[in-house]
Parts: C-alpha cells; sequence; structure tokens
C-alpha cells in the first residue's frame, strides 16, 4: 500500500492540443477543425508518405491516423491533403505558450512537445479560481483566439495529469483526477500499451509475468519487478499507484532519458556503404543531441527495419560500453558492430539510433589506450557551436554529399518535414 498523505498534492494541468497539425492547417484554410476530414502528409506526391495528422473526424470515420500511409487514405472528395507547414505550426506553438503565461509564471510552465504543456497552478488559485476554472479559462481563451481544440487532464503531480488527459479528458474535454481516482480508473487499464510509459516490448515482458492489466501491475512483487527491469521495474510500479515525485519541467520517468532518432528513408537502401552513410549522419545527430543537453551515454541502441518488399521484419539491439561518451564516432563503431552481426542482407527503408544510461558530461576519465578522446569530445563540442550560429548544414560530413546521404535535405526541413 502506498501512503497517499505523504505524496505531492499539487495542482497540475496537462494540456494537449487536439490534432494540433490537422487543427491549424485547417483553420488556415477556414475550416473547422472538429468537422472536416484533413490529413497533413509528409508529402502528397508519394504514396509511400506518411501521415503526420489527422482530423478527429477523419480518425474516427475513416480509421485514418498518424503513422497511416497516404496509399490507405480512402478516394473519398470529403477529404483533404495537405503538406506540413512546420515554421507555421512552431510559431503558433509558441503564441499558445504566451496564454498560458497570463496564468502562472514561466517557471511553472514545462512545454512537453510542441502541442502539449504542462502547467502548475497552486500559485494562482486564489487569483484565478479553482484548476477546474483556470481549465476552462485556458480552453475557452484558445477556442476564441486560435479557433484550435483542445483536451486539459488535472492531477496531483505530472503523471497523474497525463494519465488522466490520455484516459478520460481526450473523450471528454476536461477531467481532474485525485489518488482516489486509482483504484476504479487506472487499476483497470488493459492492454498495459494504452497506460501511457509503458510500450509493447514492456507489455509483452509484463504479459509474460501473469500482468494484463494495471491493478495486476500495482499488486504484484516489487522486488520480482526490480529484479526483471531494474530502476525501470521501480518506476513502473509506483506509476501504477499513481506516484510521480518529479518537479514541474523534469522528465516524468527520470533516469529513463535517452537521445534517439529514427528515420524512414525516402527509397529502398540496397547497398551496404549507402546504409552505412545514413548511419554515420544518424549518429551524429544523436550524438549532437545528447551535447546540446551536456549529457553523454553508456548503452547505445540500433536497429533497422526491412523494405515492405521483403515483407518487412529487422531487429534492434543494444550494446553498453565502458566510459559514457557522446563522440559520433563511438556512436558509430558499435552501430556498425550491431550492423555487422545482425544485418542480413536485405533491403532497408528504415533506421533507428538512440544513446541511453545518461549521465552528465561534466568529467571525462582519459583512457591510456586513447590518448585522443580529450580531443575528439570537445572537437563535438566545437563543431556543434558553428552549427549552432551558422546553421545545422554549414558543416557536413563527406558522406553527406554523396548520393545516399541524407543530412543536406534534412537541413532544409523545421522537424524533418517541409517549412
Amino acid at each position: 500500500m502506498v501512503d497517499y498523505s505523504k505524496m505531492p498534492h499539487n495542482k497540475i494541468l496537462c494540456i494537449d492540443m487536439k490534432s494540433f497539425y490537422a487543427s491549424c492547417s485547417a483553420v488556415m484554410l477556414g475550416l473547422d477543425p472538429l468537422e472536416c476530414y484533413l490529413a497533413v502528409v509528409g508529402n502528397v506526391e508519394r504514396q509511400g508518405s506518411v501521415v503526420l495528422a489527422a482530423s478527429p473526424r477523419l480518425k474516427k470515420e475513416f480509421g485514418v491516423k498518424t503513422g497511416s500511409r497516404l496509399f490507405e487514405i480512402p478516394d473519398d472528395p470529403r477529404i483533404q491533403l495537405v503538406e506540413p507547414k512546420m515554421a507555421t505550426y512552431l510559431r503558433i506553438s509558441t503564441e499558445i505558450t504566451r496564454v498560458f503565461h497570463r496564468y502562472v509564471p514561466k517557471e511553472a510552465i514545462h512545454t512537453y512537445s510542441v502541442d502539449e504543456s504542462f502547467i502548475q497552478v497552486d500559485g494562482v488559485i486564489d487569483l484565478w479560481g479553482d484548476p477546474m476554472t483556470i481549465a476552462k479559462k485556458i480552453r475557452d481563451d484558445l477556442k476564441r483566439e486560435f479557433q484550435l481544440p483542445c483536451a486539459i487532464g488535472i492531477g496531483p503531480n505530472m503523471l497523474m495529469a497525463k494519465l488522466c488527459l490520455d484516459l478520460e479528458a481526450k473523450k471528454h474535454g476536461i477531467a481532474e483526477w485525485t489518488y482516489d481516482d486509482v483504484p476504479k480508473k487506472l487499476w483497470n487499464v488493459s492492454p498495459l500499451r494504452e497506460m501511457w510509459g509503458i510500450g509493447r516490448r514492456v507489455e509483452k515482458t509484463l504479459n509474460s509475468m501473469g500482468i494484463f492489466t494495471v491493478g495486476q501491475l500495482a499488486r504484484y512483487d516489487l522486488k520480482a519487478l526490480e529484479k526483471k527491469f531494474g530502476i525501470m521495474g521501480n518506476q513502473l510500479y509506483y506509476h501504477a499507484w499513481g506516484v510521480d515525485l518529479s518537479d514541474i519541467g523534469a522528465p516524468i520517468m527520470e533516469g529513463q532519458i535517452s537521445f534517439g532518432k529514427s528515420q524512414i528513408l525516402l527509397r529502398d537502401y540496397k547497398e551496404e556503404h549507402e546504409i552505412k552513410a545514413v548511419i554515420l549522419e544518424m549518429c551524429e545527430e544523436v550524438a549532437r543531441r545528447a551535447r546540446n543537453h551536456k549529457k553523454a551515454g553508456r548503452t547505445i541502441s540500433f536497429g533497422l527495419g526491412y523494405s515492405q518488399d521483403e515483407f518487412g521484419g529487422g531487429f534492434y539491439r543494444s550494446r553498453t560500453v565502458e566510459q559514457p561518451t557522446n563522440v559520433t564516432m563511438d556512436l558509430y563503431r558499435v552501430c556498425l558492430d550491431l550492423f555487422n552481426e545482425f544485418y542480413e542482407g536485405k533491403t532497408v527503408r528504415k533506421i533507428s539510433v538512440s544513446l541511453g544510461n545518461i549521465v552528465d558530461d561534466n568529467q571525462m576519465q582519459l583512457s591510456l589506450f586513447d590518448l585522443n578522446g580529450w580531443k575528439k569530445h570537445e572537437l563535438g563540442y566545437a563543431v556543434d557551436r558553428i552549427r549552432s550560429r551558422f546553421g545545422s548544414g554549414a558543416l557536413l560530413r563527406a558522406v553527406s554529399y554523396t548520393e545516399a546521404g541524407t543530412a543536406r535535405h534534412r537541413a532544409t526541413l523545421v522537424g524533418g518535414h517541409k517549412m
């Protein structure tokens, strides 16, 4: 049992802009975001292009959702297809954050993603009213000023606010959960992947342990979960009880930060040297993201997804190194080892690279076997400073100028898509 009297009892709102990209595009076309049939597609000229967002009605009536392919969208005259305007979406997201500033100071706002934010309202209740009243005011402001719909979950911590949003508020608009709601509203959730923080792989492992609902997870032996999953087992257990000790702005799953990149290639890649060129570019990007946060990691994960012509499939494997790193070539060497070990010679359409087991990059242990280690470490930061000042395409590796390279094209995009 958990003693909730010792847990945080904050008032936190988790605000999600419904089908944000699709809703913004609908408003720009003079359409009602909740009534139109609209899909934002990466490239309307490519049948294999990915759907980045679909309006709520398109999702409900046609089953089109984020991740669907263009060729899967029915040929219906009511459906409108548009390409993304990422720079515009980002500007609108910034303006939405300005609305939150009317109600709380900037320290009480955490922008979780371009379309989702947390705000803590404990200190402004006397000024604006209870959390439900504040949520309604924010929803009305966004509707009046941007014509954009939103859903808001309210909880005593960030996790509960997020769960309330995903499991209830997205259906009803605004909802509030307390710790008393955990047994009746959270524990019945099944399949497990419907709970934030549990993906298909973790769900499959939990199922193999006889755990199929969040309630079963909450009543499972904690030591057994920790033995199976390590620190993540502890988090899974307490999250099933609705417990989250993170401060506003901190990651909900403290200690589980990773930096990763997954890329669906614009064409099939069949030659090994071409595949390796893209792997190197992606290692460069993942390492840069880690350095931007002054972090390094010990676990490098690498995966390939094969083309539909090969009937799909692929692999995803991880390897842990002795010393934490954020050096591009360190990541690349590990990825190449995994590539050489698991690649089956098939046509590749998707590549994934991530860096986990994260620590602060505030010290570096020198090695007698790598006398240039410090120089390589500092070189990465020097390259980052040049790119930050002159643009991501200002300094690229030679492989990016080959036919296989993708970095030059991606440097012209915002969020991986057209501006």
